[in-house]
């Protein structure tokens, strides 16, 4: 069994997807956390059950990548395009997926969290199973799949996220 850095898995990434999924069926654990991925196309890799916890995608092409059970909390996310990943079971608490094209994707059971939605295009992605969807924070230009793919009870049109809350304006009394 090979032992690689995390700096010599992002290059196994680039250079040899194939070999990285063949590393990671030997690993009992896999910890890519706080590992910069940015800019990196990556496609048909195999994430699950991987702590990524802190890791950046930003500006990623990620396609038919599996985050299954993955540790995916305050993952990076930013300007990304994500098609057809599965995030069965993930943990996507606190993880920032703004301005992120997340087309085609499985959110079964996902905890979501904290995560951050403002301007995602979340277009025909399953998100009929995933967890704690009304913690997370979106704005108006977050674009949702269709009800179907959306928990029951769920609108995220009249949703504002915590940095719109207010106070309930008192009426002050001038009566001295």
């Amino acid at each position: 069994m090979i032992d690689y850095t995390k700096e010599e898995l992002v290059e196994l990434l680039r250079k040899h997807p194939e070999k990285f999924n063949e590393w990671k069926v030997e690993q009992e654990e896999v910890d890519l956390s706080e590992v910069d991925f940015s800019g990196i196309n990556l496609a048909e890799i195999d994430f699950s059950d991987a702590d990524l916890n802190s890791s950046s995608f930003a500006d990623c092409s990620l396609s038919f990548v599996n985050f299954t059970n993955a540790d995916l909390t305050s993952v990076d996310f930013t300007r990304s395009g994500v098609l057809e990943c599965d995030f069965t079971e993930a943990l996507l608490t606190g993880a920032d997926c703004s301005y992120a094209q997340m087309t085609y994707c499985n959110f079964s059971d996902t905890d979501m969290a904290g995560c951050i939605l403002s301007e995602t295009d979340l277009s025909n992605s399953d998100l009929t199973g995933a967890v704690n969807l009304p913690s997370a924070r979106y704005d108006e230009d977050t674009v949702w799949p269709d009800d179907d793919m959306l928990p029951e009870d769920f609108d995220g049109t009249g949703h504002k996220d915590l940095s719109s809350l207010q106070d309930d304006e008192d009426e002050v009394s001038n009566d001295w």
